[in-house]
């Protein structure tokens, strides 16, 4: 008997089985929406006291846990819980969206001479190494709104000796504005930018004030 089948045969065969488990409620693999993209904003409003820097820094990708390093957006519903809101991603993983909203910061600040990531090959006069302890909606509150909590520990490193020379970490936690994923997102940039702010001053503070010491000696 003769078993081939023509190309044509083939897809017809292909479409009258997708309809047939279409019509029967099944679930093709891959099928289904896409999860919805959401990204967050650089500061862009800063003290206008801050001092004005004329060394080149480059800022490291933030180190974190497992359950946060990821695109996923996280929530906590306890202290000892992680999950994720379904459906929903960040633009990309979170210790590296932070990193490059950290640099745009700097940007923002006008006040540097140069400032980028490390991979592109800066040759930086300081270093920020940081860590991202909390990035999360936290749920501790049954029945409530959900908190934002966004914790970066960050060390400023003098190169090239690779010497610690300050560390401070910006924790907040703010409530949500609401309970839908939009208004968490919006929480998330706006504490998120708090913490960006903090850290920015507080960097160029540092830098300004190391360079003066070194300039008395």
């Amino acid at each position: 008997m003769n078993m081939n089948f023509s190309l044509p045969g083939r897809i017809a065969g292909l479409i009258a089985v997708t309809v047939l488990l279409s019509a029967c409620g099944f679930t093709l693999p891959g099928s289904g929406p896409a999860p919805l993209t959401y990204d967050l904003s650089p500061k862009s409003t800063f003290d206008g006291d801050l001092p004005e820097i004329k060394q080149q820094l480059v800022v490291e990708e933030p180190s974190s846990a497992r359950g946060i390093d990821t695109d996923r957006i996280t929530l906590r519903p306890s202290p000892i819980e992680i999950k994720y809101f379904a459906g929903s991603r960040w633009v990309d993983r979170a210790p590296r969206m932070v990193q490059i909203l950290l640099v745009e910061s700097y940007e923002n600040t006008g006040r540097i001479l140069a400032v980028g990531r490390q991979s592109i090959g800066l040759r930086p006069d300081y270093s920020v190494k940081s860590e991202l302890r909390e990035f999360q909606a936290e749920y501790f509150d049954a029945g409530g709104k959900p908190s934002i909590h966004v914790r970066l520990n960050v060390k400023l490193i003098k190169m090239p000796e690779a010497r610690i020379i300050a560390s401070a970490t910006f924790d907040q936690i703010d409530p949500a504005t609401g309970t839908e994923i939009t208004a968490i997102v919006q929480s998330f940039d706006e504490t998120l930018g708090k913490v960006l702010r903090k850290s920015v001053e507080w960097s160029l503070r540092e830098v300004a004030k190391q360079t003066a010491n070194q300039n008395r000696e």
